[in-house]
């Protein structure tokens, strides 16, 4: 067993100790898709959801991946299986195109590569709000897919860090879009609104699920987008995410924000924890 286990085209070993061959298309152009999500008692949680948006991404990227469903899991459970005991792991994967002589075009004759890696993990607590920075969104139009090209987001999570901030905000104009990796919902008036999936956003897992606890617990949802304005004016700010699950924000570029529905917000949050807690129950 090791304290980070990584995985690469069915060689497994030491995260630190592995490699991966200069001809991946990754290294080129982030030709691939990701996905992530934490496990308990080496269960990874949702994994079926994740699995639908991997295959969907990789259908929108056309990457010919023929692994079947209960192989690839099968792969997953033997990285987690060989990391050393932890109350919770980080679970990762990636698949690209696959090896080949840098080319834009699609090589051809290639299989596409799968890597893997498992860390501990910790959770951040939910009872410790968020802080906010926003910036304009300048990404490229297929945020739904949920690929390796993360340059845009990279740099706002980094103007985030050096403002002493968790996450920033991303808004096209005026209209609320998501974070640099996470989604952003809002409760107004007892309402759950968040954006809907189309190209501007990605289908977070964990927006999913919120949706379906609020609508189990009696609180009415809807997928409309909002802007700046009514993100700063809400009851409450909540950024979801499969490594935090569901945090409140307290601060958008300083200014207080929400506080103002905080028994909605408990519930919400209270639900989505007995719900990673149950599904990852040995």
């Amino acid at each position: 067993m090791w304290k980070n286990v990584g995985y690469y085209n069915g060689k497994m070993g030491p995260l630190e100790e592995m490699e991966v061959p200069m001809g991946d298309r990754a290294l080129y152009f982030g030709d691939g898709i990701y996905e992530a999500t934490c496990a308990a008692n080496r269960i990874p949680f949702a994994i079926d959801d994740h699995l639908d948006r991997m295959y969907n991404s990789l259908r929108l990227l056309e990457i010919p991946f023929q692994m079947e469903r209960e192989q690839v899991k099968g792969e997953l459970q033997k990285v987690l299986d060989a990391a050393e005991e932890a109350p919770i792991h980080f679970l990762y994967w990636q698949i690209t195109r696959g090896n080949g002589p840098r080319n834009h075009v699609f090589p051809q004759g290639v299989e596409p590569s799968l890597m893997i890696f498992v860390k501990p993990h910790t959770m951040k607590p939910m009872d410790i709000p968020y802080k906010l920075i926003s910036m304009e969104d300048n990404r490229f139009k297929l945020c739904n897919i949920k690929t390796l090209n993360l340059i845009p987001s990279v740099l706002a999570n980094q103007r985030a860090a050096e403002a002493g901030c968790d996450e920033a905000v991303l808004h096209r104009g005026s209209r609320v879009t998501e974070c640099a990796h996470s989604n952003i919902s809002i409760l107004k008036d007892g309402v759950l609104r968040t954006a809907p999936t189309d190209e501007l956003i990605l289908p977070g897992i964990t927006r999913k699920h919120l949706l379906a606890l609020a609508k189990e617990h009696g609180i009415p949802t809807l997928e409309l987008p909002f802007s700046m304005v009514e993100l700063m004016n809400a009851d409450e700010a909540i950024v979801t995410s499969s490594s935090a699950l569901c945090m409140r924000v307290e601060s958008i570029d300083g200014i207080p924000v929400g506080g103002k529905d905080p028994q909605r917000l408990k519930l919400l949050q209270d639900a989505y924890l007995a719900k990673f807690q149950r599904e990852t129950a040995k």
